[in-house]
C-alpha cells in the first residue's frame, strides 16, 4: 500500500526537496504552503498540493480531513513550516515573541492533534518535527527562536514515549547551518543602520534600541545567525534524514544533520559560563 506524507512549508528549502525526495521514493506527498502559487511546480511534478496555513484551524482540518477521504490516512506528518525570529530580546516585541510561537510550536501541535487519532487507529505512523542545532543550544540575538525550538523538542520528547504503545514513531530533526533563504531572511534583520527603527517583512519585525548594534555588526559579518556559510549543508542532504526516519521500521530519535550540528549540539555540555564567557569575548572584537 503506498504510503501518504504531509509535509508543511513546501514554498522552499527543506520542505520543497523534501517533496521531491518522498515523490522518487513513490510516497504520495501533499505538498503545503500558504501560498498556493508558490508549491504549482510540485503540482506540476505529481505531488497533491494544498493551501495550509498552520497557525489556521481551519486549514489544518481541511486538508487533513481531505487526506483521510482521499488516501485513508497520513501515515508520515513533517511539521517543517516555521521562521526564525532574530534579534536582542529588548528589541523583539512581545507580538513578535508570540508569532514565532504560533508558527513554530503551536502550529506543529495543532497538526499532530489533528492526525493522531486515525494513526492511533491505524496503530502506525510516523511524525517528523523540523527543529535546529539551537534547539539545543542558544545564542545571543536568537533567544526567541531558539526558545521555539527547544519548546518543540521538549513537546517532541513527551509525544514520543506517550505514543509509543501505538507503535507511532516521533523523531527530531536537528540541522546545523542549510543552503537556503533562511539566512538571507535573518541578515536582513541587522543590516538597516538606524539606531531607532522598526524592520518588517511577512515574518519579521523588530524595534531596534540602538543598544546591541555591535553585536548586530559581529552576528552579520560572521553568518553566525542563519547559516549558509561554513559548514553549510544542501536542504536536500536534510530530505534525506528526514525520508530516512520516514521510511525506518525504528528511527532514531534525533537527526543531526551535518558536521556542523553534531558538533554544535555538544556545546550544550559547556558549562554555561564558558559559553558565556566566550560570546562576551567575541562581542569585544
Amino acid at each position: 500500500m503506498q504510503q501518504t506524507v504531509l509535509i508543511t512549508g513546501c514554498s522552499s528549502g527543506i520542505g520543497r526537496a523534501a517533496a521531491h525526495m518522498f515523490l522518487e521514493a513513490d510516497w504520495r506527498v501533499y505538498a503545503t504552503a500558504r501560498n498556493p502559487a508558490d508549491i504549482e511546480t510540485l503540482g506540476e511534478r505529481g505531488c497533491q498540493i494544498a493551501t495550509l496555513d498552520v497557525t489556521d484551524d481551519d486549514d489544518i482540518d481541511r486538508v487533513v480531513d481531505r487526506i483521510e477521504d482521499e488516501s485513508g490516512s497520513v501515515s508520515c506528518l513533517v511539521n517543517n513550516a516555521g521562521f526564525g525570529q532574530f534579534g536582542a530580546i529588548e528589541d523583539i516585541p512581545t507580538s513578535q515573541v508570540h508569532r514565532q510561537f504560533d508558527v513554530n510550536l503551536y502550529g506543529p501541535h495543532r497538526l499532530i492533534r489533528a492526525v493522531l487519532p486515525k494513526m492511533r487507529e491505524n496503530e502506525a505512523g510516523t511524525i517528523i518535527n523540523i527543529s535546529s542545532v539551537a534547539g539545543q543550544v542558544s545564542f545571543p540575538t536568537g533567544g526567541v527562536y531558539a526558545g521555539s525550538k527547544a519548546a518543540l523538542e521538549a513537546m517532541s520528547d513527551a509525544l514520543r514515549n506517550e505514543v509509543a504503545p501505538y507503535d507511532i514513531d516521533v523523531v527530531i530533526i536537528e540541522p546545523g547551518p542549510v543552503e537556503t533563504a533562511f539566512p538571507d531572511r535573518a541578515a536582513r534583520e541587522f543590516q538597516d543602520e538606524t539606531k531607532e527603527n522598526s524592520i518588517a517583512d511577512d515574518t519579521q519585525q523588530i524595534e531596534r534600541s540602538g543598544a546591541y548594534e555591535s553585536l548586530y555588526e559581529l552576528l552579520t559579518d560572521t553568518k553566525l545567525v542563519g547559516g549558509g556559510g561554513f559548514g553549510a549543508v544542501s536542504a536536500e542532504r536534510v530530505a534525506e534524514d528526514i525520508l530516512d526516519a520516514a521510511s525506518s521500521t525504528s528511527p532514531q530519535p534525533r537527526y543531526q544533520t551535518g558536521a556542523t550540528a553534531r558538533v554544535g549540539v555538544l556545546a550544550r555540555f559547556v558549562p554555561s559560563t564558558w559559553r558565556d564567557t566566550l560570546y562576551q569575548k567575541l562581542q569585544s572584537l
